[in-house]
């Protein structure tokens, strides 16, 4: 099935945090917070300004952002949980260095 957010909407996916502390402590799944990182997905066109031009949006697909603890709306498409959220939502792009791209 393929999605396709509308005007300022983007589909996210969360990025599961770590399951261990830097000190080696496993965290039990009932302390996890959801995480507030995720990969877009798929980007809405955009929003139209009073002219009627067409606004794209900063996000694109493979982003990795940042967003608010109760960002978004959360559905389940093809057994996976994902989120929709406005443009707005987006608290900052996650930008990888190099070595760190190549790693991934």
């Amino acid at each position: 099935m393929t999605f396709r957010p509308l005007h300022d909407r983007i589909l996210v996916r969360r990025i599961e945090a770590e399951q261990k502390t830097s000190g080696g402590i496993i965290i039990p799944d009932t302390a996890k917070e959801k995480p507030q990182e995720g990969e877009v997905i798929a980007v809405g066109p955009g929003t139209r300004d009073d002219s009627g031009n067409l606004i794209a949006l900063d996000v694109k697909a493979g982003d990795r952002i940042l967003f608010g603890k109760w960002s978004g709306t959360e559905i389940r498409l093809d057994g996976e949980d994902l989120l929709i959220m406005k443009e707005s939502d987006v608290l900052g792009v996650i930008e990888l260095s190099e070595s760190a791209r190549k790693a991934a």
